[in-house]
């Protein structure tokens, strides 16, 4: 297998829902106006928490300046699989399971913290760019590493992108609680030259959906549903995750799913917020998912992470993370 590293200098921010009205000029014109800005990667999800921004150097150029957003303190880095020397945008979506456990787990033992953004095309891993070094040197004896330079790939050396890697100090694996709202999910997609056909219902379910005023998850095994959005434009790629009622507001004939339609529910990982300092986060999830050959799709968020999994699957789902719990005490 192969791994791409592109190009993208991703930023990772938090939005207050109080001040969204501060943004949805911005946010707009990222999401439904890309020619007019040189933003390649773009990512946003509402949580009943808030809402989580991932987006390239040029995207946060266009944000403004205000205490209503929260920016890490870090640049990420993004790993993307390629198959047969092609990325996965371009084949049908498989989940993250497979694909990023033996990526996942390795940088987890090696104190590696990342992100997971899972989109209906592919799968990215965010790493900080401090610990490129470490990530290299983790991944290139098993995989062939390419970057990304002016839009040609180049093959990354193991010994020059490990000089200086120090070997991390082994730490101990936080396992964190999870949680299964009853919302039922939908991966999509849309061809971008619809994007003008959907705009409305994309601001409206966005930013007039009066979700402020809803109340925050608690912390019961089994939620009630919950507050869900995510949209990506990535390389010109569009990927929307929604619950089943906030897609009955949009045309079906516009979206575009799988083959076979399925339908997703969530496991929400995380009793309180997580750090981004943690790390090993998304390996207690995709590890016992992978063994039990459940696939699943991952999206972090600044506050919480989220893995969705095939609707009939949700059972033993959450026997298997359970276990891991008890196991992990």
């Amino acid at each position: 297998m192969e791994l791409q590293l592109l190009e993208h200098r991703v930023r990772v921010l938090s939005l207050r829902k109080s001040g969204l009205w501060r943004c949805t000029h911005p946010l707009i014109k990222l999401l439904l106006l890309p020619q007019r800005t040189r933003c390649r990667f773009f990512s946003l999800t509402e949580t009943p928490e808030d809402y989580t921004i991932m987006l390239d150097e040029e995207g946060f150029k266009e944000l403004p300046s205000s205490d209503c957003l929260q920016a890490v303190d870090a640049t990420w880095l993004v790993l993307n699989v390629l198959t047969n020397g092609c990325s996965t945008t371009d084949a049908q979506p498989v989940g993250v399971t497979k694909i990023a456990k033996s990526v996942i787990a390795p940088l987890a033992e090696h104190n590696v913290s990342v992100l997971m953004l899972s989109t209906y095309q592919t799968d990215y891993i965010l790493v900080r760019e401090q610990d490129l070094s470490v990530v290299i040197h983790t991944l290139a004896p098993e995989f062939n590493i390419y970057q990304e330079v002016n839009g040609e790939l180049i093959h990354v050396m193991h010994e020059e992108a490990s000089n200086g890697f120090l070997k991390p100090k082994q730490v101990s694996l936080t396992v964190h609680p999870v949680q299964s709202p009853q919302n039922r999910f939908c991966i999509l997609s849309l061809n971008p030259d619809s994007l003008p056909a959907i705009a409305t219902t994309l601001i409206d379910v966005l930013f007039y959906s009066n979700s402020s005023s809803r109340e925050p998850a608690s912390n019961n095994q089994d939620l009630e549903s919950i507050r869900f959005f995510a949209i990506s434009l990535i390389e010109g790629y569009i990927s929307i995750v929604m619950d089943t009622e906030t897609q009955k507001m949009f045309p079906r004939d516009l979206l575009l799913t799988s083959s076979s339609g399925e339908l997703w529910r969530m496991v929400r990982i995380g009793g309180q917020p997580l750090g981004f300092d943690e790390c090993g986060i998304v390996a207690q999830i995709s590890e016992p998912l992978a063994d039990a050959d459940i696939s699943a799709y991952y999206i972090s968020t600044f506050n919480f992470d989220h893995a969705l999994v095939p609707e009939e699957d949700i059972s033993k789902v959450i026997q298997v993370l359970q276990k891991r719990q008890e196991s992990g005490r």
